[in-house]
This record gives structure tokens, sequence and C-alpha cells, in this order.
């Protein structure tokens, strides 16, 4: 009976034994994991972008006058060579009762002048006459020897005179004339708007396109007197559209032209392609959403999708861009949270554990200076290995070495997770 007591407290004692040894054994880290893979990487510079043509005319008026009222409306195509506005004289200005008779008194003096003006070319043409006989007499009796020579010389140079004096007063009848006919013209211009000549009156003067396009804006539509290079109208080509980016200028640097961009968030159901043509050299400063001023910098994107494609847009519509500054068709990535700085003192030890094979051994060296590492799963426990990384973006990053696709690494590790660490695969 001892006997059995004592093998039934042994083996009581063993099982106590190992359910402490179980109890307090380490248990494995339920982790995340990704698989290494292999594939085309790029990155981005993502912001957002504003369409505007490459080139706007606005049409103003060539000559003060008269607009007639505009017929096109926002969106009408027009060529090159349309009216697209026509001008006419413009109305006088309306006279109170006192300058409209000082405008009949100037007409009726000057209706008077003209009189005056006949008179005296009526005299001229009667002192031409008499100058005519005179010279006729003095030339007779010259040739009788009756009068001396210089008395024919004065009657000649008398009838110079009066020849002049008729041309004189010829021209003074016509001045007086011209002056009639202007202040007939200003007591006309000052007649009541009902009684005034309109626009249609005059000489309609014809505002033609420069190029073809469309109408973008109507800066002046209702009839309305207008100055002299005041804006009718604004064209465009919208067959000829560019995209504006405002970058940061630390950003604006990896936006070389020539670079693929890649248009979304336009309102169409696909995704448009573009080409940066410039960077503009001269960069600004903006004041962004939480008072932070910013130094930018415009780059201008052309669209190389078909025209069919993005047929919709328009000038100053809001897009979104994604400038690719970095493409590889076939690179070596793993989600960016998996990768974390090289902790302190570890890179050597990251390296021991590297060193099964040669190849390992020499991309885990190079990259330990690199200062980059991750967690591998290999045999349910964790190592930390070195990486050299090529670049990152918001959602991968490139391993330039130290891993090979279909390897298990850890996501987001844990603090717990440590070089040895037996882990385990988190079910989702």
């Amino acid at each position: 009976m001892k006997h059995k007591t004592w093998i039934l407290g042994g083996a009581a004692a063993a099982a106590l034994a190992l359910l402490l040894a179980w109890a307090f054994a380490p248990r494995a880290v339920e982790v995340e994991l990704a698989a290494v893979t292999r594939g085309p990487f790029e990155t981005t510079l993502d912001e957002d972008g504003k369409t505007r043509l490459a080139e706007r005319y606005v049409v103003s008026a060539p000559l003060a006058g008269r607009l007639a009222r505009i017929r096109l409306r926002e969106g009408d195509t027009v060529a090159a060579g349309d009216t697209v506005a026509v001008l006419a004289p413009a109305l006088p200005a309306l006279h109170d009762e006192r300058t409209q008779r000082e405008l009949r008194a100037r007409v009726a003096a000057a209706a008077d002048n003209v009189q005056r003006a006949g008179s005296r070319r009526e005299r001229a043409d009667v002192a031409l006459d008499q100058g005519r006989s005179e010279l006729r007499r003095s030339e007779q009796l010259a040739q009788q020897g009756f009068i001396a020579p210089t008395k024919l010389e004065t009657d000649r140079l008398g009838l110079l005179a009066a020849e002049r004096e008729v041309a004189m007063a010829q021209a003074e009848h016509r001045i007086a004339t011209h002056e009639l006919e202007q202040a007939r013209a200003a007591v006309g211009a000052a007649l009541p708007a009902t009684t005034a000549p309109g626009p249609a009156a005059g000489r309609a003067f014809p505002v033609l396109a420069p190029v073809s396009g469309r109408v973008l804006r109507l800066l002046q539509t209702s009839e309305t007197t207008v100055g002299l290079g005041a804006p009718l109208v604004e064209l465009g080509d919208t067959a000829r559209l560019e995209i504006v980016a405002e970058l940061l200028t630390i950003d604006a640097l990896a936006a070389r032209p020539g670079s693929r961009v890649r248009i979304e968030r336009w309102g169409g159901p696909s995704v448009l392609e573009g080409r940066v043509r410039a960077v503009e050299p001269a960069a600004f400063t903006k004041v962004s959403a939480l008072g932070v001023e910013e130094q930018r910098v415009r780059v201008l994107i052309d669209l190389t999708s078909p025209r069919e494609q993005w047929a919709a847009l328009g000038d100053a519509f809001r897009v979104g861009v994604r400038i690719v500054t970095l493409e590889q068709p076939q690179a070596v990535q793993v989600p960016v949270s998996a990768v974390f700085p090289m902790p302190a003192g570890a890179a050597a030890a990251g390296a021991a554990s590297a060193s099964a094979s040669t190849a390992t051994t020499s991309s885990s060296a190079s990259s330990a200076s690199e200062g980059h590492a991750v967690f591998l799963v290999e045999g349910g426990r964790a190592r930390l290995h070195a990486v050299q990384l090529g670049a990152r973006n918001g959602g991968t990053a490139w391993v330039r070495s130290g891993l090979e696709p279909g390897q298990q690494v850890i996501v987001y590790p844990p603090a717990a997770v440590r070089d040895g660490v037996r882990v385990s695969a988190r079910k989702v």
C-alpha cells in the first residue's frame, strides 16, 4: 500500500512539474505575415492639377463705338474669320437748350460768312475784269507810243494780283461753306436721341475671330458703347489642353521633362496618360490650408491619351496627377510596413545570421551599411535580416538585395519579436 502511495505521489509530482513547465514556457508570438514578391515597382508624386488652354485669345474692340448685342453663347464653335461682334458709330451726346441755341446761332453766323465770302469773290471777279481791260488798253497805247513801258508793266502786275485775289476769294468761300456744314452737322448731332440716327444708320464694322475654337467667356453681351481696346469675347481651342500642377520645389526636382504621368479623378471612367513637358524656372510662395508658407513651382503636363477619351474635359477642370519618378519592371518588393531601421548593435548579428550562404552573406554585409532590416520567418522563428533598399512608395518597398521572392516577412513587427523568437501566423 505504501509502495503504491509513493508511485501515485511521484506521478502527481511529475504531472505538476510538467504542468508548471508548460505554463511558464514561452509562447509563440502571433504576427502578421506577408510574402516577398517580384513585379513592377514605381514611385510617384501625387498632387492635384488643373487643366488650362495652351493658347487663349481675348478679342478686343479695335475702335470705340456702339457694340451690337453679341449672339454667341459660351461653348459655341467659331472658325477663323467669323464675325463675333459688330461695332457701329456711337450715338452723340445729348445737349441742353442753351447749347442747342448756340449751335443754331453758329449755323446762322456760318451762313452769313458764306454770303460775305460770296460777295468778296464777286468783287474779286469784277476787279479781275477791270484789270484785264486796263491791260488791253495799255497794250494798245504802248504800241502807239502814248504811254511809258513802266505803265504797261504796272498793269500786268495789277492783273496778276487780281487773279490771286480771285483765287483767295474762292478758297475763303469754300472754307465758309465747310464751316457751315460743320455747324449744321453739330446741330443735327444735338437732336434728341429719338430723332438722331441709330447705330444701324452708320457703317457697321465687323470684329472677326482670330483663330478657330470655342467661345469660353462673353465679356460683354448686351448692346452698349465700348471704348478702344475693351475686351469682348474670350476664345480658345479646347482640343489643345494642358495640365498645370503646383508641386513643392523639393519634389519638382524629380519631375523631369518627359516623365510619364497618370491623370486620375478627372470624372471619366479611365486613367489618362500624359507627359511632363516643362517645369517653370521660377517658384512662388503659397500659403497652405494650415497657414504654412510653401515654395511651389508649376509643372506643365501634356495629355498623350487619344482626344476621344478626354473630349469632355474643359478649361480649369480639376484633376489628380501621378508623376512617375521611378520605374522598375521586375523588382523584389515587400510591404513598406515590414522594413524598419536596423537596431543599434544588431547589424553584426544580422549579418552573422545571414552567413549560411556566400551570396546571402555578401548582400547582408553591403545592406547592413544601409541600416534597414526585416524579420524573416524561418522554421517558425523570427530572424533579423539586413536588406538594402532601392526606394519605397506609399505601400511597398523595393529591396535591391537581401531577400528572395517567396520568403515570408513579418508586417508591423510587435515589440515582443526579437531575433530567434518563435512566431506563428495570426489567423484572420
